[in-house]
């Protein structure tokens, strides 16, 4: 390319404007500079070119104005590219009868940088030449580390387009996509060519064209199945556009589940549906043999105090307005209100184990590889017996870590009655807020997102995890009671317990029983007593036995927390000569009651040979259950054949025969 000298100037301009910064007359060498003369094919040419002189420098560019001076209908002869901020943006002016627009500060300073090029015909034939140039700016210019964000250079490739698709199609959030390409690029987070606003944005353009068809969608599965089995409720609502905005769904067997489960829940609605931009809320409980069990299903377009509210207002209406008597949930001000609201008589606590989900991100940078002994003794103050000793063992954990001033954990501190230990002593949990209930809740829910891989069947694909989770169950149920239960101690109490509860419940009492041994007890005054372990010498719990009403009560409110007596209770029962625990502590929540029938059997009739095929086939399932335990590749075949299977059934009309009159339930 010929460098012609820099006192060249184009036809019809003038020297003034024709300016030279000294960074440019320095660096006049490359060619990555524009300079007087510069000759391209194309005017799009010299745009990449001056673009990539602006990237370099701090600044982006934008086409600025065109201009024909040969007359009209010769064509375009002259453009000019100007600097991001050059010109300046008048405000908005207000209209009353128009829709009241946000007056946005404008980047916009008046920056005289510019190029300008125009068209001549060269030795090649028409060719485009600089005739401007000017790259004095009244402003400061950006790092490269800062100009990669400015809107210009923010581009998603057509192959990045498609992957983001694809991860939005398979419900993975934002953070998560950007964190795998990062990965597969091997780039330093942050340092992708787009941000997660621009992600974002794709996939909210993405779904603009689908999102009428996917709410219609959502509509027409319930239908579907309500057709398929009239116990199944949902209910929902529409927006201006008469498009889905709310909708809810349960199922019998989940309705049933929660007469006898419901009474605490976790409300979880921290995961996004992002291939139909809707806040997922799944209820969840803890069954008898301490396994996640399903209530009810929410997809919200909106995370607001109006869509928290109804949807708190359904699911009562679901379960017949049967209130549970501890609610957990995320850390979220309008759930937090609409639960105040809904549920006044009903406590509300933070789940552990939704705060917790966010700790890496919130720590993982500031602590570095001291993060998990920090997370270890968190764990260990979450689960303290006492206040004190939870707030003064806070104030060492800040000072060990240099913590101060850290708004994540100055948060956790002043909500701490809502989600630790001491502080939720006498509120019944029901195990949800444990680690090992925490850890097979994330499994559970991880399950049921697997399901909107397949968003044509969504609500029907919930329906087969929930079954499978059932069955699960009930195969459990059988193995347990077949196995020889082990007793500890000399206690009769112990076999009485072993003999009414189920194995989950009786392991919980049994360790309390053992550590009963290691206590020792003093009677007090009248009914009460003080219990505290054989190496102490002062404090401990404070029991009170009322013989005539069999009524216990400890200071560690630890049955009013679980429904499972602890130590020092049962500490005073056996010094008593107690052969069995008063029928007030054996909830029935806990007891080995014959497993819920699943949803697909209710109907079934009892008699006759249908009632043996139908003990054939609970059989059949069991064994289904039991052999795809044993590894990952059976339990995926197993599950993905049940779902093809259930649907195929579904389809099949049903027989007055088994859905008449003469139905009744098998308990």
């Amino acid at each position: 390319m010929e460098r012609p000298s820099s006192g060249e100037e184009g036809e019809g301009d003038s020297p003034n404007e024709t300016r030279i910064s000294p960074e440019t007359a320095a660096a006049e060498a490359d060619d990555s500079v524009p300079y007087i003369g510069q000759r391209f094919l194309t005017h799009e040419a010299a745009y990449e070119l001056y673009s990539g002189f602006a990237k370099q420098c701090g600044f982006s560019i934008r086409r600025h104005r065109t201009e024909g001076k040969d007359g009209v209908g010769k064509g375009l002869t002259r453009r000019y590219f100007v600097c991001h901020r050059a010109g300046n943006t008048p405000a908005k002016p207000f209209d009353d009868g128009a829709k009241q627009q946000r007056n946005r500060k404008s980047s916009r300073c008046g920056c005289q940088a510019y190029l300008r090029i125009g068209r001549d015909a060269g030795a090649g034939g028409l060719e485009w030449r600089v005739t401007g140039f000017s790259n004095y700016h009244n402003h400061e210019l950006l790092r490269q580390d800062e100009v990669r964000f400015l809107p210009a250079y923010r581009v998603i490739s057509e192959s990045d387009r498609d992957r983001i698709l694809v991860f939005a199609k398979s419900g993975i959030t934002v953070q998560q996509m950007m964190r795998i390409m990062e990965l597969e690029k091997c780039v330093q987070p942050g340092s992708l060519p787009f941000t997660e606003k621009d992600v974002r944005n794709l996939i909210q353009s993405f779904r603009r064209f689908e999102q009428e068809e996917e709410s219609v969608d959502l509509l027409q599965m319930c239908r579907n199945v309500k057709e398929k089995d009239p116990n199944f409720k949902y209910d929902f609502t529409k927006d201006a556009n008469n498009c889905v905005e709310n909708i809810a769904w349960s199922y019998a067997s989940s309705i049933q589940s929660y007469e006898v489960f419901g009474d605490a829940v976790v409300f979880d609605t921290i995961h996004r549906l992002t291939s139909i931009d809707m806040t997922l809320g799944i209820w969840i409980g803890m069954n008898n043999h301490g396994m996640p069990c399903f209530f009810s299903c929410v997809l919200l377009r909106e995370g607001n105090l109006q869509s928290f509210t109804w949807a708190l207002q359904v699911f009562l209406n679901f379960m017949n307005r049967k209130a549970p008597q501890t609610i957990l949930t995320d850390q979220n001000m309008y759930l937090k209100e609409a639960v105040q609201k809904e549920l006044p008589n009903t406590k509300h606590a933070l789940s552990i184990g939704l705060i917790a989900s966010r700790f890496l991100s919130w720590f993982n940078a500031v602590l570095g590889r001291h993060y998990n002994d920090w997370e270890n003794e968190f764990y260990r103050l979450h689960n303290m017996e006492s206040t004190m000793d939870f707030d003064l063992g806070w104030s060492d954990m800040v000072s060990c870590y240099g913590l101060h001033g850290n708004r994540h954990i100055a948060s956790l501190f002043a909500s701490r009655k809502l989600w630790a230990s001491p502080y939720l002593r006498g509120h019944f949990l029901a195990g949800l807020a444990a680690l090992p209930g925490i850890s097979k809740i994330k499994d559970f829910i991880q399950r049921l997102l697997s399901a909107q891989t397949c968003l044509s069947c969504f609500i029907e694909q919930v329906a087969v995890v929930v079954d499978y989770k059932d069955q699960a169950g009930e195969q459990q149920i059988v193995q347990q009671n077949s196995e020889n239960t082990i007793l500890k101690t000399a206690a009769p109490v112990e076999g009485h317990a072993a003999a009414v509860f189920t194995p989950y419940a009786f392991y919980k009492l049994q360790d309390e029983l053992v550590e009963a041994a290691h206590y020792a007890y003093f009677h007090v005054e009248g009914n009460a007593f003080l219990v505290r372990h054989h190496t102490k010498t002062d404090g401990g719990c404070n029991v009170t036995w009322n013989q005539k009403e069999e009524l216990l009560s400890c200071s560690c409110q630890m049955f009013e927390s679980s429904g499972i007596l602890c130590r020092h209770a049962l500490r005073v029962l056996t010094t008593l000569n107690y052969s069995q625990i008063p029928d007030h502590y054996l909830p029935v929540r806990w007891h080995r009651t014959q497993p819920q029938p699943s949803k697909s059997l209710i109907g079934a009739p009892d008699h006759g040979r249908s009632y043996e095929r139908v003990k054939a086939l609970q059989s059949m399932v069991s064994v289904l259950v039991s052999e795809a335990g044993k590894s990952e590749e059976r339990m995926d075949l197993a599950t993905q054949e049940v779902s093809v299977l259930l649907s195929r059934i579904r389809q099949q009309p049903v027989v007055a025969n088994v859905s008449g009159d003469g139905v009744h339930q098998q308990r």
